[in-house]
C-alpha cells in the first residue's frame, strides 16, 4: 500500500509544473504603482510581477527584458484583459534568447526590486523599475479552437437547412472546408 501512495504522490507532484515563486506571491506583495512612486523606499524588496514582453537586450554579462506590466491572477499569470500600468525591466545574469523571449509573450518574474534604469521610449526618457530575477516563467499560448461550434444545430447557408445535415452526415459549422467558397454540395 505504501508503494502505491508513493507513486500517487510522485504523479501528483509532476502535475504542478509552475515554480513556487511564481504561484505564491511574496509575503508583502508590493504593487507596481507603489514601487514607481517611491522606488528608493522599496529597494531590495521581493516582488512578483508580470506582463507582456516588449523588448530583449543582451549585454556581455546579463540580459534585460522590457515588460509592459499587467496585474497578476491568483496563479501568477498576467491578466491582459485588465489595463496595463506601465513598464518595468527584468535583469537576468543568464543569456535570454530573443527567439524564445519574443515580443508579446506573457511573462511572470519573481525577484528583488533593485532600483530603476533610464530608458528612452520614443523620444521620451523614462525611469523604469528594475527587478533582479530569481525565477522567470514564460506562459504558453493557448489557441481556442471551437471546432464543434453549432454542431447539429442552427441554420447553415451552405446547406440551407436546419440542422446541418448533408449526405447522411451531420457536419460542424466552423470547419474551414465548409466555409470555403470552393465548397459545393453534391
Amino acid at each position: 500500500m505504501k508503494q502505491y501512495l508513493l507513486v500517487i504522490c510522485l504523479l501528483l507532484s509532476a502535475c504542478s509544473n509552475l515554480p513556487p515563486a511564481i504561484t505564491n506571491p511574496p509575503l508583502f506583495d508590493i504593487s507596481y504603482t507603489l514601487a514607481t512612486q517611491a522606488i528608493a523606499h522599496y529597494e531590495n524588496a521581493p516582488v512578483r510581477w508580470g506582463g507582456v514582453i516588449i523588448d530583449v537586450e543582451n549585454e556581455q554579462n546579463f540580459s534585460l527584458v522590457q515588460v509592459l506590466y499587467y496585474p497578476l491572477s491568483g496563479d501568477g499569470r498576467p491578466q491582459t484583459d485588465q489595463p496595463n500600468e506601465g513598464r518595468f525591466l527584468i535583469k537576468s545574469p543568464e543569456f535570454l534568447d530573443p527567439a524564445v523571449y519574443t515580443k508579446n509573450t506573457e511573462i511572470t518574474v519573481a525577484g528583488t526590486l533593485t532600483g530603476d534604469l533610464e530608458r528612452t521610449i520614443g523620444k521620451k526618457a523614462m525611469r523604469l523599475p528594475l527587478i533582479s530575477a530569481t525565477t522567470i516563467h514564460l506562459w504558453p499560448v493557448y489557441m481556442y479552437d471551437n471546432y464543434y461550434e453549432g454542431f447539429g444545430y442552427g441554420y447553415n447557408p451552405y446547406y440551407g437547412g436546419y440542422p446541418y445535415y448533408w449526405g447522411n452526415y451531420y457536419w460542424p459549422s466552423s470547419t474551414p472546408f465548409m466555409r470555403s467558397p470552393l465548397f459545393r454540395p453534391r
